[in-house]
C-alpha cells in the first residue's frame, strides 16, 4: 500500500481512507489468460530439503483446509491442522448439496474458461477482481481430474461419462454433482489425502481445537493460541506461516443454512489484530430452504439449488389462497420466474430469485405457515422423466424434507423461502491469497474473493479446492522463500501476552453471572440483522441497526450467563465467545452496508433499484472492494479502497430476461 493517503468524512460519519494508489492487490498484468501462468514461473521456490524447515499452521479442515494441509504436507512442509470438530470429516464443507462447477465443457454446449470466468463476474454484479475470477476458471479443470484421482463417486451418464447438470446464472451444463451429496463426497477425497499425511507423520492433527486469537512478532503471524475444547487447556502454537480457512460468518443471522458450530471467531481476531475485512455486508441469501416454522427453530435447512433444474416455482395468482397446491389448476398459478426471466426462467442467480420469492410474498401470494413460502413443484418432471429418475438425482434431498416437514415431495409440491447461506466478504487478500498481516493466508469462503457481491451456485466448492490444492502451495512458497524459518518460539512475549488476553476473556465470560443465556443474545441480534441487514436493506433501517447492536453488545456483557468451567467440556463458554464476536461484527457489516448506498449482488438498497426493482449499481462511485482497518473504536473503523478495474468484462446492468 502506498503511504500516501487523503481523509475524509462521509454523510454516514465513516472515515474513509483512501490510498493514493489504492490497497494494492498484487494482481500481474499482461494478458489475463496467461497472468497465473507467468506468475507462478515468477514466484520463488523452496526446494525439497529446505521445506522440512519450515511449519506452517492450518486452522480449519474443510475443503479449502484440508486440501492445503494435505498438499502442504505432501509436498514436505511441516503442518499442524486444527479443527474444532471431532474429526475433520465433519467440517461444514459436508453439508454442500447440489455440486461443483468446472469449465470442462463435457456437454459440448459452449462453455468454456472464459465464459465460466464471464459469468462468475457478472452473477458477482462487477464487484469482483479480474484476475482472481479468472484464475478459479481456469484451475476449476484441474480440481476435477484431482477428484476423479482420488475416487470421488461423480454422477455419470449410462456412457460411463461424468455428468453435468445446470445452476442459476448460467446457460451451460458445467456442475459435477453426487447426487445431493457432492460436498460430503468431495470432503472425503480431501479428508483421505490429509489422513494419508497425517499418517506419514507430515501433517499433525489438532481436532476439538479452537482458535482463539492469532498471535502477530513485528508485523507477521507467527502462530495461534487455541483452546481445546474437551479440557479447557489454553495453548500456544508458532509456526512460519498461518493459514485461516475456517469458512464463513452466516451464523451472526441466528437462523442461516450454516452449522450451529459455524462462527467468526478466527478471522474477526484476526481482524482486530490488523488483517483488513473486505464487504462485509456481502451476504448470500439462498432461495431454496425450507422456510421457518417458529421461534423453536436453531438453524435452517437446504433445499440445494440443484432441485430448480427439475422443479418449477410458482405461487397462486390469488392473494391469500388457503387451497392445496394440487387443487389450484394452471391457469391459476403464476410461475413468477419463468414469465419474468424468459432467458434463464428458473436458473436466475440467487440473488435474483430469492428478492423475487421475497416480494411475491409481500404481495400477499406466499404460501405455508405466515405466508412465507413459494411452491417448488415437481409433477411436471416426474410426468416427463419419472418418479425413478427423480430419485436417482435428488432422493436424499426429497427424504430430507420429508423427514423435516411431514410431506411428501413426490406428491405435493415443496415449499421453499430464502434464508442466510453464504457469506461472500471475509478478509482482504491479494493475489497470493495473503491478508494484510504478512504471513496470514486465507483460504475459501473465509477470504473476500472471487464472488463479488454474490456467488454463483456451485461455486463454494470450487473456491475452497482451487485455494487448496492449487494456489496456496504455490503462493504460500513464494513468502517462505524469502523469509528463513523458526528463530522464533512460544515462549515470546508476544505469545505470552496474547494467552493472558484469551484467558481473561475467559474469566469474564464466567464472571458476569448475569440473567439472560447466549442464544438469547445470539437470537435478538439475528432478527435485528435479518430484519434491518438482510434481503432488503435502507439507510432508516441501517441507522437502526447501528444504534441498537452497540447497546445488545453492552448489556450482553454486563447480563449473560455461562454457567460451568473453563477447565472442561464447556459448549456455553463456546458459544459465548463466537457469540460476542458475532456482537462486534455485526456493527461493521451495517456500517458496510449504509456506506454502500448502491445496489450490487446480495447487497440490496431500496434506494437504488430499477424501474422493476432490480439492484442498480453505482459503478462511478462504488467500484472498489471495502476493506476495513479495525481501529481500537468498533464504531470508527477505518476504510481502505481497492479500485475494481474490468478488461474483459465491461461492467453492465445485469439482465437475466
Amino acid at each position: 500500500m502506498s503511504d500516501t493517503k487523503n481523509e475524509t468524512t462521509t454523510r454516514t460519519g465513516v472515515r474513509q481512507i483512501e490510498f493514493v494508489k489504492g490497497l494494492e492487490s498484487g494482481a500481474p498484468g499482461g494478458p489475463i489468460e496467461q497472468r497465473w501462468d507467468t506468475h507462478r514461473f515468477q514466484m520463488k521456490l523452496v526446494n525439497p530439503a529446505n521445506r522440512r524447515r519450515y511449519s506452517v499452521i492450518v486452522v480449519g479442515s474443510g475443503l479449502a483446509g484440508g486440501a492445503a494441509a494435505a498438499t502442504l504436507g505432501e509436498q514436505g512442509y511441516n503442518v499442524k491442522c486444527f479443527c474444532y470438530q471431532d474429526s475433520p470429516r465433519r467440517a461444514h464443507s459436508i453439508a454442500a448439496q447440489g455440486g461443483i462447477n468446472a469449465a470442462k465443457n463435457y456437454r459440448n454446449d459452449g462453455d468454456s474458461i472464459h465464459r465460466l470466468f464471464y459469468d462468475t463476474v457478472k452473477g458477482g454484479d462487477f464487484r469482483a477482481r479480474e484476475s482472481n475470477v479468472y484464475r478459479l476458471a481456469q484451475v476449476s479443470v484441474n480440481i476435477i481430474d484431482q477428484c476423479v484421482a482420488q475416487g470421488v463417486p461423480f454422477a455419470r451418464e449410462y456412457g460411463g461419462y461424468l455428468d453435468n447438470r445446470s445452476f442459476g446464472g448460467a446457460q451451460v451444463s458445467r456442475t459435477f454433482y453426487a447426487r445431493g451429496q457432492t460436498g460430503q463426497q468431495l470432503l472425503l477425497g480431501a479428508y483421505q489425502a490429509l489422513e494419508r499425511q497425517i499418517a506419514a507423520g507430515a501433517v499433525k492433527m489438532f481436532p476439538r481445537n479452537e482458535m482463539l486469537d492469532v498471535v502477530v512478532i513485528d508485523g507477521y503471524a507467527r502462530g495461534i493460541i487455541t483452546r481445546d475444547m474437551v479440557t479447557g487447556k489454553i495453548e500456544r502454537h508458532v509456526a512460519d506461516a498461518v493459514v485461516l480457512a475456517t469458512g464463513g460468518y452466516g451464523n451472526v443471522f441466528y437462523l442461516s443454512t450454516n452449522a450451529k458450530g459455524c462462527n467468526t471467531t478466527a478471522i474477526w481476531r484476526a481482524h482486530r489484530r490488523g488483517a483488513f475485512f473486505g464487504n462485509p455486508c456481502f451476504t448470500q441469501i439462498h432461495p431454496t430452504c425450507i422456510p421457518v416454522t417458529g421461534d423453536h427453530q436453531s438453524k435452517l435447512t437446504l433445499m440445494s439449488e440443484s432441485l430448480r433444474n427439475d422443479g418449477r416455482i410458482w405461487v397462486p395468482k390469488k392473494v391469500g389462497e388457503t387451497r392445496d397446491p394440487r387443487q389450484i389448476p394452471e391457469n391459476e398459478r403464476y410461475y413468477y420466474l419463468e414469465e419474468r426471466y424468459p432467458s434463464f426462467g428458473n436458473l436466475v442467480p440467487r440473488d435474483v430469485a430469492s428478492r423475487n420469492a421475497k416480494q411475491v410474498c409481500d404481495e400477499g401470494r406466499g404460501v405455508g405457515p405466515g405466508g412465507l413460502g413459494v411452491y417448488l413443484d415437481f409433477s411436471d418432471s416426474i410426468k416427463r422423466l419419472g418418479k425413478a429418475k427423480i430419485v436417482e438425482r435428488y432422493g436424499n434431498l426429497f427424504d430430507m424434507y420429508a423427514q423435516i416437514t411431514g410431506e411428501n415431495p413426490y406428491e405435493t409440491p415443496m415449499r421453499i423461502y430464502p434464508a442466510i447461506h453464504y457469506t461472500m466478504g471475509g478478509l482482504w487478500v491479494d493475489y497470493n491469497l495473503m491478508s494484510t498481516i504478512p504471513g496470514l493466508f486465507v483460504a475459501g469462503e473465509a477470504n473476500f474473493s472471487d464472488h463479488g457481491a454474490n456467488r454463483l451456485g456451485a461455486s463454494a466448492l470450487m473456491q475452497g479446492l482451487a485455494d487448496g490444492y492449487f494456489v496456496l502451495p504455490y503462493t504460500i512458497a513464494n513468502f517462505l522463500a524469502g523469509i528463513k524459518p523458526g528463530g522464533i518460539d512460544t515462549n515470546h512475549a508476544a505469545f505470552a501476552k496474547a494467552e493472558a488476553e484469551v484467558n481473561d476473556r475467559v474469566k469474564k465470560f464466567l464472571s458476569i453471572n448475569g440473567k439472560r443465556t447466549v442464544d438469547d443474545f445470539h437470537r435478538e441480534l439475528g432478527k435485528m440483522m435479518w430484519d434491518e441487514c438482510g434481503m432488503a436493506r435502507n439507510e432508516t433501517g441501517l441507522k437502526k441497526a447501528l444504534q441498537r447492536i452497540p447497546e445488545i453488545r453492552e448489556e450482553f456483557w454486563q447480563n449473560v450467563r455461562v454457567p460451568g468451567e473453563s477447565n472442561d467440556l464447556n459448549q456455553e463458554l463456546e458459544k459465548a465467545g463466537r457469540v460476542a464476536d458475532f456482537l462486534e461484527l455485526g456493527e461493521l457489516m451495517c456500517i458496510d452496508a449504509l456506506q454502500r448506498s448502491e445496489s450490487c449482488g446480495g447487497h440490496f438498497r431500496e434506494e437504488s433499484q430499477t424501474p422493476d426493482g432490480e439492484a442498480l449499481r453505482d459503478d462511478e462511485n462504488f467500484s472498489y472492494v471495502s476493506a476495513w482497518e479495525y481501529t481500537g473504536t468498533l464504531s470508527k473503523p477505518e476504510l481502505h479502497k481497492e479500485p475494481l478495474a474490468f478488461e474483459y468484462v465491461k461492467p453492465s446492468q445485469r439482465s437475466y430476461k
